[in-house]
This record gives C-alpha cells, structure tokens and sequence, in this order.
C-alpha cells in the first residue's frame, strides 16, 4: 500500500514524481511525498509529491482563472492540443505502459494496449469536440428566433481508481478540455505515475497554464475542496458504489453535477449454440484480465445446462494454463493483485463461498511461487448458491463462479437480480436470442459474442446503483457542456 512519507533518500530518476498545477511541476508545500509500492515484490517504486487541501485550492484557483481564455480558444486550437497529446503518448507507450505494469501488476501487454486506448481516447474527443452542435427551433411568432447553443460546464474536478490508471482519467480529461472546460485531476494514490506522464504529454502538446492540473494527495482533503468551492462546477467520479452514493449526498449542497461510474457484478450467459471451447477461452480471458480488477468484467457465469460440463472442463484447464508472474516478464497472463487488501477481501470471498457449499475446482488461494507480492491463483469454482458474497458483492477479484440454466427467461430474471447493471455479456449464434437479451438485460454495456466491448466512440457507463451518465461516444461530450436557449425579438 502506498504510504505518505516526508521526502527521503528514495527517487525513482526513471519516472517524473511532482504535480502539475498552473502549468508548473512543483513537490508538495510541505515537502511531504508518497511512496509508491510494486505490488509484485512490495518494493518502493517512487516517491511521489504528496499535496494537501492546500495544493487542491491553488489547483482550482488556477483552473478557474486559466477557464475564460480557454472557453474561448477556437474550438480547432484546443483539438490540436489534444491531437498532439495523442501523438506523444503514442510515441511515449512503452515508458509509460512499463510505469503502468510497475505500479499496478497488469501484464506489459495489458498496459501498452490501455495507453494506446487512452491515446485513441484523447484523438477521438479532439475531432469531437468540433462536433458539439446546437440547433435552430422554428419560433411560433414571425417576430422571434431561438436557437439551442452548448456552453462549457465550466471547472472539472475528477477522481479515478487505480486499476486503469491511464484510461479512466482520459475519459474525463479528453472531452472536459475539448469542450472549453477546466480540470483539475486526482488520481489513485496507488498509481500516481501514469497520469503524471499523461500530464508530461499535455503539458509538452502547449496545454496553457491552468487549463489541465494534477494534484496529488488524500481522498477527503481534495473531495472536499472539489465539493466546497463554487467555480468547481462538475465532479466525475469512477469508483465504488459506496462512494458514489456518498458524493451524490454531498453534491446536494451545491447542486454540483456528477458523473459516477460505480460498481458492477456482469452476468456472462453462455447458450447451447455457441462454440464452448471459443466461449471459455473468451469468458476466461474477460474474467481474469487485470486480475479480475475490472469494473465491468463478468462476475457470474451462466452457461446453459447442455453444455455446462464441456464449457467447466474448458475453462478450468485454461485457468490452470494461464502464466502468473511480473507483468513485465515476457508472456506473463496474469500479474499481482494491486495491494494486501484485495488479497485479504479476494481469500475472504473464497473461504465464504466453500463455507456455504461452493466446490473449488482450480486456484482458491494464494500463490505460495512467489515470496514477495500480492499474488492469488485464478480461481473457478462450482455449486454457486445466491447466499454467498461472490453473488451479491462487486467480487473485483480473480474468481470465476459457475452456474446452470436451462430457459432465456429465467437467465434474464437472474442476471437481473441485483442493484448493479453496469455490463452484461451473451454469446449465442441466435440473432433472436441476441435481440431479446440485449432488450431484456439491465446494464449500460452489453457485449454480444464481444468480451471486452469498451472503445472511445460508444458510450460507456450504468444503470441503477452503478452509475449515473455516459462517459465515452457523443454522451461522452455532452457530459460536460451545458444547452442554453436563446429567444431573439426582431424590431418590427
């Protein structure tokens, strides 16, 4: 776990370690840092600076007075300055993918693809922004004109988690700069130095002063500068439904918009059409990317009774085949969890389940390879029953619970039963079954035959308890922008 330290002996001259605020890169006022662990041996990665409610304010000062210029910059101009950006994550990949692998655990591969995405993220905001239309309302007077126009919300303060350290806070930043608006940004105290390069790449694409701020430090300190100063007008969250609820409770006092990508518990449905080898290979590689830490990877699988022996013995021996080891080794599958924690909660769900009966086939416990790191074998396991926390907890661990079905309906209704409906999945070669459960499930993303549905032109994000608003696609932009009505009199 990351710990706040005052500046010691330990700097990482590998990656950049400060904060960007007001177009400068500048440590902590009160010298204080932040250590930065490798969850695959535990050693300290970094030191980080390490700000207080302090560096928030100044952040958000800065961003509010750096607001009018950049509001009004041409459209055009503020889109080559994302383009760039781009352009030199791009060229940047590796470095950054390996600072990624290093400070979170996800293969080298994993992190070079999550970069690229960010990368995609940030071009394709850049071109849509100039597509941020309003519209022309034909009047019921002969003397009148109204017209709709889209306005910037103004400043944005956003906060994302530490299992995609490069994606999440690009959904946020890309079209929040591309509209007019101004950022100010708080990542995961666990992977600071992704977004520190991202914040390198603005910063040398000639992002003005002010306009884009990364500030470092303490989850409460920061939400509350976010929550408490009037010029910050949006917050967009990515996080726990826990804490999502928590930030609508406080939003109130202000009537500060949100954007809340909460958490998720997706079904995986496996019909008796599919091809059950392909369709365990694709299950286990969604369930087990990134460890299992993935807000919209599937958490319960429900393959139809026909098949359900052949799809178990599939999935089981590809989850035993999968290589476990430091992502930045060569052909590694599966790397650490990110901390203790999810090792201590990931052993906890386990140890409930075989309690109320489940059958552990493959994994069920920590890896006993490695004598450093936070490491937990994939895990499949059978006689899943609703009682057990795997069912009714976001899980966001390496295990994959298998179930049986035999009718659409039923699959629906349990697939259904639950507060989150973040992303679903189904494979079926049926065009009808297809249609009716993508009508008929509750989630914001549903993948058909498509495991990882994720890209930057569709929009992204859940219904009920885990979420509110898109992020990504055209709902993306509009997140960020507010519609004024104007109604002109013409002189008679």
């Amino acid at each position: 776990m990351a710990t706040a330290t005052a500046r010691g002996a330990i700097e990482a001259a590998e990656y950049p370690t400060r904060m960007f605020i007001d177009g400068s890169w500048c440590d902590a006022l009160d010298g204080k840092t932040l250590r930065v662990i490798n969850p695959a041996d535990e050693s300290v990665l970094a030191e980080v600076a390490y700000g207080t409610r302090t560096e928030a304010d100044r952040a958000i000062a800065a961003a509010e007075r750096a607001f009018p210029a950049w509001r009004a910059l041409s459209v055009y101009d503020r889109a080559k300055i994302l383009k760039q950006t781009a352009e030199l994550m791009r060229a940047r990949a590796d470095k950054i993918a390996r600072a990624l692998t290093q400070e979170q655990g996800k293969p080298l591969t994993e992190a070079r693809l999550e970069v690229l995405h960010a990368a995609d993220t940030f071009e394709w905001f850049a071109e849509e922004g100039k597509r941020s239309y309003g519209r022309i309302i034909p009047p019921m007077k002969v003397a009148k004109r109204h017209y709709a126009i889209k306005h910037p919300v103004g400043v944005v303060g956003t906060i994302t988690p530490w299992n995609f350290p490069a994606a999440l806070p690009s959904r946020k930043i890309a079209p929040a700069l591309a509209v007019g608006c101004t950022v100010v940004s708080r990542p995961a105290e666990q992977t600071p130095l992704t977004l520190i390069l991202i914040f390198e790449c603005l910063a040398d694409a000639g992002i003005p002063p002010g306009v884009a701020n990364l500030v470092i430090g303490p989850a409460r300190p920061i939400a509350d500068a976010f929550f408490e100063h009037p010029s910050i007008r949006k917050i967009s969250f990515t996080g726990s439904t826990e804490v999502g609820k928590e930030l609508i409770r406080r939003s109130a006092d202000q009537v500060k918009r949100l954007s809340l990508e909460l958490g998720g518990h997706a079904p995986l449905i496996v019909f008796p059409d599919a091809d059950v080898h392909q369709v365990a290979q694709a299950a286990v590689i969604g369930k087990f990317r990134n460890n299992g830490q993935v807000c919209i990877a599937p958490s319960r699988f429900y393959v139809h009774e026909k098949i359900s022996k052949d799809f178990t013995d599939a999935a089981v021996e590809l989850a035993r085949s999968l290589k476990i080891g430091n992502g930045l080794e060569p052909g590694v599958q599966v790397g650490p969890m990110f901390e203790a924690r999810a090792l201590e909660k990931t052993s906890a769900l386990i140890e409930d389940a075989r309690t109320k009966g489940g059958k552990v086939l493959t994994g069920g416990g920590r890896s006993k390879r490695f004598d450093r790191g936070y490491w937990f074998e994939p895990t499949v396991i059978r006689e899943v029953n609703g009682e057990m926390k795997l069912m009714t907890e976001e899980p966001f661990a390496p295990v994959m619970p298998l179930l049986d079905f035999d009718k659409l309906d039923d699959v629906i209704a349990a697939a259904n039963n639950t507060p989150y409906g973040l992303a679903a999945y189904v494979f079926t070669n049926d065009l009808t079954v297809a249609t009716r459960m993508a009508e008929g499930l509750e989630a914001g993303v549903i993948g058909i035959n498509d495991p990882v549905p994720a890209t930057p032109q569709c929009p992204f994000g859940g219904m009920k308890e885990s979420g509110m608003g898109r992020e990504l696609g055209s709902e993306g932009l509009d997140a960020y922008l507010e519609t004024k009505f104007v109604s002109v009199g013409l002189r008679q």
